[in-house]
């Protein structure tokens, strides 16, 4: 079975000369609305970051002990006379104002889930049996929803594997010249996603998987991010685009490594470690650290990890290499702002990415000498995002004078 795209019919002499004459002209879109609905998938997928952190920081990542439902109901009991999974109650009380939160961004993080299904299927249907395959794998990763919800958790994890394979092999076989791989990819990605956000419900706030949660978050904002500028077809011709290319491979790097540990500070409850001391960190420069304890990724299942269980010199150890990891990530991107503000037609952008920088260091200090409040927290979260749109769009419209 070929997995090429359905050729087009063929040009006439007249017309091969004619697009001899011009410049190569970007492929047509895969549906006209494509590009429109990746932009409402990317703004909803910021949402659902912004509102996931507000749901972390304010201690409701386990005020729906169940999944996907919440105390057995598809919204949320107002009241305990309304819960419908009584066995619930015995793993945590209900509390109304955090079940609300935790089961709307669930059902926000569905609704992207949605959207980046009909953006698989748009992109797939140039492919061979492309839109078979999104629904066949789609429809076992259902089927193993209401598996798990009966207890069969084996079942329901066979079902997401085979999915996830399916997607997965399709993926490999398609070229991303028309964004069926991007667009594969980022479903199997959401959909791990989701396994995710279950894993952070039944592991009790494992800090891996809730580390990982955020990681896959971002990662799918990214995604997100790249399909709909390269679809939207707004390329930003340069000269030099191979160095900085990889300036901004560089640059998402870096701070791909900074929100992972800003996401094991969040699991672990290192953000006050130091307390409010910055920038010494109990009144010291250099306070008792346990960093062999701190970046111990895996630790023993059905230990509830809500509020912590490392000890004062672990958790100095995570917020310590935050802080440090932060003064590269500050120096790369100011750099990488420079060298933007002073590349004709991109000047913009090196003083947005300037002014993001600074605003995020600022965010994350305010962080520590203000105890951690929670618009801050969640703003913090929030500026990480805004720098990935920035330097993934930057990478995805990038394009040399005579391309």
């Amino acid at each position: 079975m070929s997995s090429a795209p359905i050729p087009p019919a063929p040009m006439s002499n007249e017309s091969l000369q004619a697009a001899d004459a011009r410049p190569a002209a970007p492929k047509a879109p895969i549906y006209r609305h494509y590009h429109r609905i990746a932009w409402l998938a990317v703004a909803l997928a910021l949402c659902v970051i912004v509102f996931g952190a507000f749901v972390r920081l304010s201690h409701a990542g386990l005020s729906c002990p169940d999944w996907p439902t919440c105390y057995g109901r598809a919204t949320w009991p107002s009241v305990t006379a309304e819960v419908n999974h009584p066995t619930a109650l015995d793993v945590r009380p209900l509390e109304v104002h955090k079940a609300w939160r935790e089961q709307v961004h669930r059902h926000a993080a569905a609704v992207l889930g949605t959207l980046v299904l009909i953006l698989a299927l748009l992109a797939a249907r140039r492919r061979r049996f492309g839109v078979a395959q999104v629904l066949a794998a789609a429809a076992l990763i259902a089927v193993g929803i209401p598996l798990y919800m009966r207890g069969m958790h084996e079942a329901a994890i066979a079902c997401a594997v085979l999915g996830e394979s399916i997607l997965l092999l399709a993926a490999l076989r398609w070229s991303n010249d028309d964004l069926s791989r991007a667009s594969t990819l980022t479903l199997m990605l959401i959909v791990f996603q989701a396994l995710l956000g279950m894993w952070t419900v039944t592991l009790l706030l494992k800090p891996v998987v809730v580390m990982g949660h955020l990681l896959g978050g971002m990662s799918t904002f990214a995604m997100l991010t790249w399909m709909a500028w390269r679809a939207t077809g707004s390329p930003v011709r340069i000269a030099g685009v191979p160095v900085m290319r990889r300036w901004l491979i560089g640059a998402v790097a870096v701070v791909g490594i900074q929100i992972a540990l800003g996401g094991w500070v969040s699991a672990n409850y290192a953000a006050l470690a130091c307390g409010n001391d910055f920038p010494t960190c109990v009144g010291q420069w250099l306070p008792p650290t346990d960093f062999r304890e701190g970046f111990v990724l895996w630790r023993g299942i059905g230990v509830d990890y809500e509020g912590g269980v490392l000890d004062g010199a672990s958790r100095i150890a995570i917020q310590l290499a935050h802080r440090g990891m932060a003064v590269v990530v500050f120096l790369y991107l100011l750099t990488l702002a420079f060298k933007l503000i002073r590349t004709p037609g991109l000047w913009l952008a090196g003083v947005v990415l300037g002014l993001l920088t600074l605003a995020q260091v600022g965010l994350g200090i305010g962080n520590v000498v203000m105890g951690l409040p929670l618009w801050v927290a969640t703003l913090h979260n929030a500026g990480a995002a805004l720098l990935l749109f920035l330097l993934v769009g930057l990478l995805a419209r990038l394009r040399p004078p005579t391309d």
